[in-house]
């Protein structure tokens, strides 16, 4: 039987990120998983589902808030540096290190959406890991701005972005911005009728606010974890893509996975962006065990 734990991780700046731990039966120590959640979301948006299945199948799995949502702490809610998650994520690893209950030599990485870019700079730059899933991932923020954001609508926002460095030269407040809105008139990230579901899905009480920086979107256009790709290997990667998706584009996501050297699998699932996490779990999750049990099972094969 699985246990669920709530634990604290400390990280930079006197904060701690709040996390799950999940321990299936067995003596161990066991393989491991370190999970996160994507853009602006927290770990109850549909991350659960995925951890329970990996825990079921023999791993201890860490899923945690990144700073500034959900449970994790951080005094500028709603603000999202895609770096000082990163950093922030290489805590966590260090956290499932010193667990009595993991094996520190088989660790696994599972990042989605915005994570899903996390997890191929991660993958690229901490050799700890001993395979990495990228589902649905970040892989340009410029071009899947181009793709998403009307020309007409360019300049509002490059002003918008503008305006806000501008106010905090002068001590304001950070502007901000809706994570969601079907309203144009309101400026926000996503408008898609599934991007809305997806956010609006039932969570804890306070754990969840439709509200970010407008600076984070402008780190958002900046990032382009897609860079790193081909310095993934030889840490073996699983890109797990949407064959319809309109958010990360599934384009960008193939062509990057040909820019991979190996070893890489490729897992391409019908859907739009969301459908991983719902409609297509049961080709999501199994792609993904599949992937680590393969790599981490045998700690004598899957060093990199």
């Amino acid at each position: 039987m699985t246990t669920k734990t709530d634990v604290r991780i400390p990280a930079e700046g006197g904060i701690e990120l709040g996390a799950w731990l999940f321990v299936p039966e067995g003596n161990g120590p066991h393989p491991a998983i370190t999970m996160a959640h994507g853009f602006a979301g927290t770990k109850e948006h549909g991350l659960e589902r995925f951890a329970h299945s990996f825990a079921e199948a023999g791993f201890v799995v860490l899923v945690h808030d990144h700073r500034n949502f959900g449970t994790s702490g951080g005094e500028t809610r709603g603000d999202i540096d895609p770096w000082r998650q990163i950093a922030d994520w290489r805590r966590a690893i260090s956290f499932l290190e010193a667990r009595p209950e993991v094996d520190p030599l088989r660790i696994g990485l599972w990042g989605t959406s915005y994570a899903g870019g996390h997890a191929i700079v991660l993958g690229a730059t901490d050799r700890r890991l001993r395979c990495v899933v990228a589902q649905v991932p970040t892989i340009s923020g410029y071009e899947q701005g181009l793709r998403r954001v009307s020309p007409d609508a360019f300049p509002a926002l490059e002003h918008a972005f503008e305006d806000d460095e501008r106010s905090q030269l002068r001590g304001e407040p950070l502007r901000r911005q809706a994570i969601v809105s079907a309203d144009s008139s309101v400026l926000a990230a996503y408008r898609s009728k599934d991007a809305l579901a997806f956010y609006f899905q039932p969570v804890s009480p306070g754990l969840w606010e439709n509200d970010i920086t407008l600076r984070s979107t402008r780190a958002a256009r900046m990032y382009e974890p897609g860079n790193w790709i081909s310095r993934v290997s030889p840490t073996p990667l699983l890109v797990i893509v949407a064959s319809e998706d309109k958010m990360t584009v599934t384009d960008l996501a193939l062509a990057a996975y040909e820019r991979a050297l190996e070893p890489k699998r490729l897992a391409l699932i019908p859907g739009g962006h969301f459908d991983p996490y719902l409609d297509q779990f049961s080709l999501a999750e199994p792609a993904a065990t599949e992937w680590f049990r393969e790599h981490l099972l045998n700690p004598a094969t899957s060093h990199p």
